[in-house]
């Protein structure tokens, strides 16, 4: 073991993931899979200090130990920050999402951001994808939950301008073909997402 090794600190490793994560700001880096995996070994090697510590301290154990305390003190401390980081991610991938007006193959087809996910985070937009995609199909006819609110629609229906090709839309009116500089006046709800991802344009 290297003398880095040997000072290193129960939660040095930790500390290092929501560092990582303050350093990105606003920006979402590349899943540290192995920082991760680290602290997890870790919090295993802390538990079963901990549990030695109890069993050496016997029935009579008082709660006084140091040594117990540190461990559970680091165990803690590692949790939180572990939760810290996947949560800023989690966050991330929301805004990602919504920001794609929740069409998930749009975010997928982003190579450089989905070079930065892990397995499980793509797991989950999948998961968290079908869940929008079940409550959209609820409420329906009355919203469509993936539209921006920032301006609320004056109009059920909008005359939109295509942009960009983007193929053949199941609408209100039925299928339409967009081809890139046609207009159409269609239902705000049923194109509300193709506009938040550029391929039309209210006129």
């Amino acid at each position: 073991m290297s003398g880095a090794s040997e000072r290193r600190q129960f939660g040095d490793l930790a500390t290092q993931l929501v560092t990582e994560v303050k350093r990105q700001g606003d920006n979402l880096g590349k899943y540290n899979d192995n920082l991760v995996r680290s602290v997890i070994r870790e919090q295993r090697q802390l538990d079963g200090l901990l549990t030695a510590a109890l069993e050496a301290a016997g029935p009579n154990f008082d709660g006084s130990a140091p040594h117990a305390l540190l461990y559970q003190t680091a165990i803690a401390r590692n949790k939180r920050c572990l939760l810290a980081y996947h949560t800023f991610r989690i966050d991330k991938l929301k805004d990602a999402y919504w920001a794609a007006g929740a069409a998930l193959p749009h975010i997928l087809s982003d190579a450089s951001l989905r070079a930065r996910l892990a397995p499980s985070e793509v797991d989950w937009l999948r998961e968290y994808n079908a869940s929008v995609v079940s409550l959209r199909g609820e409420y329906s006819a009355e919203l469509d939950v993936a539209a921006g609110v920032s301006a609320p629609p004056k109009d059920l229906h909008v005359l939109v301008r295509v942009l960009r090709d983007c193929g053949e839309i199941q609408t209100e009116a039925g299928t339409i073909d967009f081809k890139k500089g046609q207009r159409f006046m269609v239902r705000r709800a049923d194109v509300e997402h193709l506009v938040v991802q550029g391929y039309l344009q209210e006129v």
